[in-house]
């Protein structure tokens, strides 16, 4: 059988451009060899894009654009060729494309640009499509289509750069404190603020402004965060639902990635009758919202029992360790079997 080339794309001009190198490490070790020949599509921070053909150290020591490996490309526009467009010295070579898995987090990346660069051209793309990405890496967006497919979301006020201070407090004095402050569209928690009191939320909007044009600030729910990694179009494959606890605080980027005070227990430790529950909204949200090919939804899981959508991640952190693999691997799939379903739905 006949291997298929598939463009992993990783780094990108984002707050979360470490992050995507772990993934895509994960991701590139856990391909099938024996169906699969993974490209690895490097984007530099200030968007120079690369082929490289190193190691993978490369890619978790972040030395992978500084390497003789690395070949100036670029992704061919021209619908029937889906390939690659490497500049070599003595002219151009054309590498063939049989499908796209981008693992960019971020913007420029997860929000839908990359997604709509591979559409134009033709390439079968692995994941959300462009419009699905860039309606889940909007919170506000996301939240009023959820809403509207009837399940709950944090009560919010939309923040421009000339909102007033006096409009946000007198949201705090409604929803009440701690509330969150936070970029309308980034992830791994970049931009995002706990605040306590009346005295702490314009230096938050500040810090939520440095991230995106838009802030938006969420009621606090009280309860603990739950999620489900959904894999599919029509039909579903949802995995074991996981259950974040933590010591104090919230889920912020360093508790993301090094688990220093907080747990990850999955599945969850609810009941059968629960986690059925949160398996059917996460579904009804992926679909609310258009996604495909697999994504992460993280809601809310409150004392009464109500469940909350807090987010869809359209490209979840994809190392061994990572919340995604980890609950279809208690739902009994392995990591290159999920990758495999991926990249056969893209096909």
């Amino acid at each position: 059988m006949k291997k298929l080339n598939i463009a992993v794309f990783f780094g990108g001009c984002s707050s979360e451009y470490s992050v995507s190198l772990s993934s895509a490490s994960g991701a590139i070790l856990n391909l099938d060899r024996e169906k699969y020949i993974p490209l690895m599509i490097g984007i530099t921070k200030d968007g120079t894009w690369y082929y490289y053909d190193g190691p993978i150290d490369g890619l978790l020591n972040d030395t992978w654009h500084a390497s003789s490996h690395c070949t100036p490309a670029v992704l061919s526009p021209n619908r029937g060729e889906r390939c690659l467009l490497l500049f070599k010295d003595d002219g151009i070579v054309r590498l063939p494309i049989d499908a796209a898995l981008p693992v960019l987090h971020g913007r420029n990346g997860e929000d839908g640009t990359i997604q709509g660069m591979l559409e134009m051209a033709g390439i079968p793309l692995a994941g959300c499509g462009t419009l699905a990405s860039a309606l889940c890496m909007d919170k506000d967006r996301a939240h009023k289509l959820v809403s509207l497919a009837g399940i709950p979301v944090p009560k919010a006020l939309v923040l421009e750069p000339d909102t007033p201070l006096e409009q946000i407090e007198a949201f705090g004095r409604e929803v009440g404190y701690p509330l969150y402050v936070k970029p309308v569209k980034a992830g791994s928690s970049y931009g995002v603020t706990k605040v306590s009191g009346q005295e702490q939320l314009a230096a938050a909007v500040s810090l939520a402004f440095q991230y995106d044009n838009q802030a938006i600030a969420e009621e606090n729910i009280e309860g603990f965060e739950v999620g489900c990694a959904v894999v599919g179009d029509r039909e579903l494959l949802i995995g074991e639902v996981d259950e974040i606890e933590l010591s104090s605080g919230f889920f912020d980027f360093t508790e993301k990635y090094t688990l220093k005070t907080s747990s990850i227990h999955v599945p969850a430790r609810i009941s059968p009758s629960k986690a059925a529950e949160i398996k059917n909204a996460a579904a009804c949200i992926y679909r609310a919202l258009g996604c495909s090919g697999f994504a992460r939804i993280d809601m809310f899981l409150k004392p009464t029992g109500e469940v909350v959508f807090n987010e869809a991640n359209t490209i979840p952190g994809f190392t061994d360790h990572s919340r995604f693999p980890s609950m279809m691997k208690a739902a009994g799939y392995s990591f290159q079997e999920i990758l495999t379903k991926i990249i056969e739905l893209a096909l």
